[in-house]
């Protein structure tokens, strides 16, 4: 068994929110409108859990497609907009934080803004004050490990005594390179499909959980006595 973690780092998108298949949705638009057709399947596979940045970068160097500046803010607007009427949080994981007595932070490969917006219209907003960590902070996103290191060095924790909850094969590979423990969440809606969960199971996280609430069982049976 996992030694009992000082910190718990949760990625937004997927581990708080529900927010992917929202997310997809507007990315494969904006592609289709850009003259690539992709299906779900396969941006899930090649996108998922890295930063706009990143993507930007493969589909230029592995499609020949570049977005420009005015399609990226069309995509931020509409996203934005279809968060703040659609977006929910996971469930269970409000019931989570609030019993969660060990600290615990953000660290999402998405822009500051729409980890914000992620938080607020979920209700989830007051427990991150001061402790939301985005891409754009470090020079490498996942799956380096820059970005769970600066999280960590930010909230005074050694890696070793950090443990990660992602939904990404990106995200528990970053977690792994940063040497913290890391559970694999599939309780998003992405994740029901047995593709995804066959990528997180071979990614070879610590513990896999389907159900947020599981994090508190698993906190119960770790803390010190």
């Amino acid at each position: 068994m996992m030694p009992a973690p000082k910190l718990i780092i949760f990625d937004c998108d997927g581990v708080l929110v529900d927010s992917e298949p929202l997310s997809m949705r507007v990315m494969l638009e904006t592609l289709a409108a850009a003259g690539l057709q992709l299906d779900a399947e396969t941006a899930y596979a090649r996108f998922l859990g890295t930063s706009m940045k990143s993507i930007c970068a493969k589909l230029a160097h592995e499609d020949g497609v570049e977005l420009a500046e005015a399609a990226l803010d069309r995509l931020r607007r509409r996203l934005h907009v279809t968060f703040r009427a659609e977006l929910q949080p996971i469930s269970g994981v409000a019931e989570t934080l609030d019993r969660l007595i060990v600290p615990f932070c953000v660290a999402s490969s998405s822009q500051p803004e729409r980890i914000e917006l992620s938080l607020d219209v979920t209700g989830l907003a007051h427990h991150f004050a001061g402790k939301i960590f985005s891409a754009t902070m470090v020079e490498h996103g996942k799956p380096a490990p820059d970005l769970f290191l600066h999280a960590a060095k930010s909230m005074a924790t050694a890696p070793e005594t950090v443990l990660v909850v992602e939904d990404s094969p990106v995200g528990i590979a970053a977690a792994k390179a940063a040497a913290m423990r890391v559970i694999g969440f599939v309780g998003g809606t992405h994740a029901k499909r047995p593709a995804h969960r066959a990528a997180i199971q071979a990614a070879e996280p610590d513990m896999l959980i389907d159900d947020m609430t599981q994090l508190i069982d698993l906190w119960d049976a770790l803390a010190p006595r």
